[in-house]
């Protein structure tokens, strides 16, 4: 049996390479020599560790899915989100409509074994930065899944020719790793195309819904578009559920704010900001609530006013509207 020494190389070695196996496999063989020299509760507390570790490791890989490998990987972008619901700040209902498609996905196996797919295939719709991306991290974190972003408009312009044999092979990945797969700026494919643009276009888009219709329910797939009025009519009754995201209300801008602020907004009234929120996004509203925390930081405070707030959001609507 090789030396302690040898050992303690090779459990380096696996570890950075990743290797959990080769590294599992070491330890057990560190195990058996504890064992065989007498040492039994520290061999046993070492194969426990191991057993304990191969659990966490288990759940864990779910998500840990491996890169996308060959021509999928220039067609797709992988992705481990953390984004909790709770960090979603959204209507009540649009809330609820997020919280069924999350309950039907942990209840998959229960209704499919009675004959029901659960919502898997969800079209967002809405204005730039309303939260549609960050919905589809929602779901991939909660539900302990990778996210997989498809950029439609660069699949469009870079295999134009060829692109329905490419989004074969992302549904073809939908079927075999189960994942939350996020369509994004879907009106690249699915406007309504009523001029002379009708050839590839319409190709490409018939591709599509026959393979949403035939797509596997292992996984989620997510269309999302800042255009709804230029879809086609025809595409909303292929999906499952259509969520609908607006610009935040008074109070929604509120929580944004606060939530992005976090100690530094303690003891600040945010009351009665809707004039200077009003027609910004959630994005907008981020991108002002950082301005006001790095100016009050880089003069030495360390929470922000009213005032700091107030100025970020009308730089922040000169800029939207500019």
């Amino acid at each position: 049996m090789a030396g302690l020494g040898e050992h303690i190389t090779a459990l380096v070695r696996s570890h950075a390479a990743g290797d959990d196996s080769v590294f599992y496999s070491v330890a057990l063989q560190v195990a058996a020599r504890e064992a065989k020299r007498g040492h039994h509760v520290l061999a046993e507390d070492i194969k426990q560790a191991v057993d304990n570790s191969r659990q966490i490791t288990s759940r864990n890989n779910v998500t840990k899915l491996a890169q996308p490998r060959g021509d999928l990987a220039e067609l797709v972008e992988v992705s481990h989100p953390q984004v909790q619901l709770r960090e979603l700040i959204v209507s009540g209902e649009l809330t609820t409509q997020i919280e069924q498609v999350i309950a039907e996905q942990r209840q998959r196996k229960n209704l499919l074994d009675h004959g029901f797919a659960p919502m898997y295939r969800l079209l967002l719709e809405g204005p730039p930065g309303t939260g549609k991306t960050m919905t589809a991290s929602v779901l991939a974190h909660e539900l302990a899944l990778p996210m997989f972003t498809v950029r439609l408009d660069g699949l469009l312009s870079k295999y134009m020719g060829e692109t329905g044999s490419k989004l074969r092979l992302v549904f073809d990945a939908v079927a075999e790793r189960r994942g939350v797969y996020l369509f994004d700026e879907f009106d690249a494919l699915g406007a309504d195309r009523s001029g002379n643009d009708v050839g590839e276009a319409r190709r490409i888009l018939s591709s599509f819904l026959v393979f949403l219709e035939q797509a596997s329910p292992e996984s989620i797939i997510i269309a999302a578009t800042n255009h709804r009025d230029i879809l086609d009519r025809a595409l909303f009754r292929r999906f499952d559920a259509v969520l609908t995201y607006d610009l935040p209300d008074a109070r929604q801008a509120g929580a944004v704010i606060r939530a992005r602020l976090g100690s530094l907004a303690t003891g600040v009234s945010l009351a009665k900001l809707d004039q200077y929120t009003t027609g910004l996004s959630h994005a907008d509203l981020v991108k002002a609530a950082e301005a006001a925390a790095k100016k009050a930081l880089m003069r030495g405070d360390e929470r922000v006013t009213r005032d700091d707030i107030v100025e970020a959001l009308k730089a922040r609507r000169s800029a939207s509207v500019g």
